[in-house]
C-alpha cells in the first residue's frame, strides 16, 4: 500500500498523506473472494481465466470507485483538476492491489500442481486473510485499541467467511 497524495484544504495543491485508510483493500479483498467463489473451475483454461477475472475485476471496480468519487465531490461546473484525479486514482488504487495476491495464489497452485478446485479455495483463503489483515493494519495506524483492532478483524472474518460458506453450501 502506497500514501496517497490528496489534495489539502484550501490548498491547490497536493500534499502527501500518512494512510490509515484500508478500506480500498479491504473491500479489494472481499471482491477478490466473491469472484474466487463465483468463477467456474471446468473452463478450458481455468487459470488464466480465473487471474484475468480477478484483475480484470479490481479494475473495472477501481475505475468505479475512481469515477463515483470525483463525481460525487465535484461541484457542480467546475472542472476536474489533474492532481485531484491523480489523489483519487491513487487512494482508490488498493482496489486493484488487493486482487494481486488472490491471483499470484491461482498461478501458485497451478505451479505446485494443486488442482483447480485446491486452489480455488487457496485464492479465496488468501483473499480473506489480506482482507482481516488490511483491516487490523487500517486500526492500528488509526491509533484504534487493541480490542477495537480485534472487532475490526472478527467483523472482516465474518464477512469473508460468509462468502466461504456460501461457496461451500453452493458447491462451486
Amino acid at each position: 500500500m502506497t500514501s496517497p497524495t490528496v489534495p489539502s484544504e484550501g490548498d491547490a495543491g497536493p500534499r502527501r498523506a500518512s494512510r490509515t485508510d484500508y478500506a480500498g483493500a479491504v473491500y479489494g479483498s472481499l471482491l477478490a473472494a466473491s469472484v474466487v467463489a463465483t468463477a467456474g473451475v471446468s473452463d478450458p483454461y481455468p487459470r488464466l481465466n480465473l487471474v484475468l477475472l480477478l484483475l480484470v475485476t479490481g479494475l473495472v471496480f477501481w475505475a468505479t470507485h475512481v469515477y463515483a468519487r470525483l463525481a460525487g465531490e465535484r461541484l457542480v461546473g467546475e472542472p476536474l483538476r489533474r492532481h485531484e484525479v491523480r489523489a483519487v486514482a491513487l487512494h482508490e488504487w488498493s482496489i486493484v492491489e488487493a486482487a494481486a495476491l488472490p491471483a499470484a495464489a491461482v498461478i501458485l497452485g497451478g505451479l505446485l500442481g494443486v488442482d483447480m478446485v485446491g486452489t480455488a479455495w487457496l485464492a479465496m483463503a488468501v483473499a480473506v486473510v489480506q482482507q482481516v489483515t488490511w483491516a487490523c493494519v487500517g486500526a492500528a495506524k488509526a491509533g484504534a485499541s487493541r480490542g477495537l483492532m480485534v472487532t475490526e478483524g472478527a467483523v472482516n472474518l465474518v464477512l469473508g467467511l460468509v462468502i466461504v460458506a456460501t461457496k461451500a453450501a453452493l458447491k462451486h
